[in-house]
Parts: structure tokens; sequence; C-alpha cells
């Protein structure tokens, strides 16, 4: 099994169930790691034979674009975005970090992670 890891994908996005998160946004970093065969990529050299993660990144910053209460429905719709647009994805999973986030006390970031 081979994966293609993409760890801290930078966005400035706007969600959250607070009205002030909707209008100021915040900082997130994204990760993806995809479970694949890279085999014949590997041998030909070939980016058609693997996970392009230009295209993982521009997917992720897409789907961060889009406005959701729950950085829970983003993460899945980044996932499932995922498997629908790149081939030979065996496995995924994104974990989505809401850096410094507005709630009552001094937390660094919550985070969730979605595995299929």
């Amino acid at each position: 099994m081979h994966k293609v890891i993409v760890e801290g994908i930078k966005v400035y996005a706007y969600h959250g169930c607070m009205e002030e998160e909707a209008r100021l946004g915040g900082n997130y970093e994204v990760d993806v790691v995809i479970e694949t065969d890279f085999t014949e990529a590997a041998k030909t050299d070939d980016l058609s034979k693997t996970v392009d993660y230009v295209t993982v990144c521009e997917i992720v910053k897409s789907e961060m674009a889009i406005r959701s209460k729950l950085i829970e429905q983003v993460g899945k719709r980044i996932v499932d975005r995922i498997k629908k647009e790149i081939k030979g994805v065996l496995k995924i999973k994104v974990k989505v970090n809401k850096l410094n986030p507005p709630i009552n006390g001094v937390v660094s970031c919550v985070s969730i992670e979605i595995e299929e």
C-alpha cells in the first residue's frame, strides 16, 4: 500500500455557528492522506498514474470556500469530492483543523477527522 500525504493546507475560511465567524472568518489547516497504488507511477515517472496533490489542494481550497456552520460538513464534502474526482483512491483520511477557535478558554485548535 502506498500513501500520498498533503499536510498543512492553509486556508482562511468562514465556518462556525457564531455570527462573528461568518463575518470575520478564521485560519484553518487541512491534512489529507490518500492510500493508493502508485507502483506504475514509480516505474514510469508518469503523474497520471498517481494522485496529483495539486488537484487535492484545489479541491480542499474550493470546498473550504463554501461556508458551513460545522467543520464536520466541510470535511465530508472534501472526502466525497476527492473520492469522486480522483482515480485510484483506495482509502482516504481528511483532518480539518480550526486554529484558535473562539471558545471560552485557550485552545490552539479543534479538529475533526474522517477516514473512509
